[in-house]
């Protein structure tokens, strides 16, 4: 069996608690053997999504994405896409600025590859537009579905006006959250489904973690394949799997506008100490 989606996060060899740390020769090497077999299993209409960050060594940044293109274009794959997702929340920086959004590589292993558009398109904003020239003057100029979401992920409210997507990344109050201490929101992967992919088609995750991917294929009419090597993700995603078909897994709703504070939660409001004191006293 083919598959027709390929997408994961794979690990970005920064020492958490699933993987050691090792040269960033030696890790890139370890993915270049798998990226060879999922390039075998790839349909020939099919797309490899890899979604990476940065791995840091003693405080300097190697972006990721850099070091994995030449990987998969040396088996033949083409880069559609370098999508950005952006989050509002992540880690904390003292010495640089604070990061806030990885990248999803979208490559395809042929020319005629599945892509629909339709399926993930976003409100436009000017739906009334009409062609001022040409043979459809005065006819509609835009599609009746919506427009194209554009290669930047971020914000909800934002996507009647730039075409952009939000899609937080699940942390402590996020309704995703488990055991794992990396694993990406069920939406992100869902928006790739819809696009890439046609239901009953397979998506494979080959590392799988609590079973994110699998979640977004089931959810969408797929059929999934879930990798991992840590027998506790594997069950948790089993537990999952298992709400899912019940009803009662906690998710967040695909295109669900972000929470945004009021004011009168006591974290969204200026501390105390802050205003009647000096900043400097203060730090």
């Amino acid at each position: 069996m083919l598959i027709k989606l390929i997408v994961s996060s794979p690990p970005y060899n920064i020492g958490k608690i699933y993987e050691q740390e090792v040269s960033l020769q030696k890790y890139l090497d370890w993915q270049e053997k798998i990226i060879i077999e999922l390039y075998r299993t790839c349909h020939i209409n099919g797309s490899i999504v890899w979604q990476v960050g940065n791995y840091v060594n003693q405080g300097e940044i190697f972006p990721l994405d850099i070091y994995f293109y030449p990987l998969f274009k040396k088996v033949g794959l083409k880069l559609r896409n370098r999508i950005i997702w952006h989050f509002g929340h992540g880690l904390h920086a003292s010495k640089r600025f604070s990061g806030r959004y990885e990248v999803l590589l979208w490559f395809t292993k042929s020319d005629a590859y599945t892509f629909n558009l339709d399926n993930v398109r976003v409100p436009s904003k000017y739906p009334g537009k009409r062609n001022y020239k040409g043979n459809n003057i005065g006819k509609p100029s835009g599609n009746p579905l919506g427009k194209n979401p554009s290669d930047y992920w971020e914000i909800i409210a934002d996507e009647w006006d730039n075409g952009i997507i939000d899609i937080p990344n699940v942390k402590s109050n996020h309704p995703e959250k488990t055991e794992h201490p990396c694993s990406f929101p069920v939406e992100l992967i869902e928006r790739c489904v819809l696009a890439f992919t046609n239901e009953n088609d397979c998506v494979m995750d080959p590392f799988g973690g609590v079973g994110s991917s699998l979640i977004a294929a089931l959810k969408q009419k797929r059929r999934g394949v879930l990798i991992d090597k840590e027998k506790k993700y594997i069950d948790i995603a089993k537990e999952r799997i298992a709400k899912l078909a019940d009803g009662s897994l906690k998710m967040r709703k695909i295109g669900m506008p972000l929470f945004e504070p009021t004011g009168r939660e006591k974290v969204s409001q200026i501390p105390l100490e802050w205003i009647n004191n000096n900043l400097e006293d203060v730090l």
